[in-house]
């Protein structure tokens, strides 16, 4: 069975999807991803040593902007308002996890939102690193979980 692409029109051109007549749902998707590290620079993250700031704090207020502003980096995306933006970023032995929820009560999902708050606060830990690491790596960034209930 071939699936109709949603984001063309009948010549093929891209277009934002017509979501009028869809009804209004609670929606929420979840989004994780990785930087691997030196174990030296995790070292530094944890204790608050990187020079640029505390990495994990701005990496998580970086994610939520993000999120925020999917629809002015992703051109097909719908602006949406968003109810509630978590980001989380945690660090363990060589890598740093950033994590996303985001919800919304709307026509539209907010998978691309946790998607992009994710990778904006990896970038971010990236950015903010790599004066002391050049081995850096991001990754695994991947949709975990995507909801939505009639309301």
């Amino acid at each position: 069975m071939t699936q109709k692409l949603t984001h063309v029109d009948n010549r093929g051109n891209a277009r934002m999807v017509d979501v009028s007549n869809k009804p209004i749902q609670m929606r929420e998707a979840r989004a994780t991803g990785e930087i691997k590290l030196l174990e030296s620079t995790c070292r530094l993250i944890r204790d608050n040593q990187i020079k640029k700031g505390d990495v994990l704090t701005v990496a998580r207020i970086a994610g939520i902007q993000a999120a925020k502003n999917t629809a002015g980096l992703i051109p097909l995306c719908h602006p949406l308002n968003l109810d509630g933006i978590e980001v989380n970023c945690t660090v363990d032995q060589n890598r740093v996890i950033a994590e996303s929820r985001i919800k919304t009560t709307g026509k539209t999902g907010v998978e691309m939102e946790a998607l992009t708050a994710v990778s904006v606060a990896l970038l971010t830990v990236y950015d903010m690193c790599k004066a002391v690491d050049n081995s850096m790596e991001i990754g695994k960034i991947r949709l975990l979980e995507k909801i939505k209930k009639d309301i």
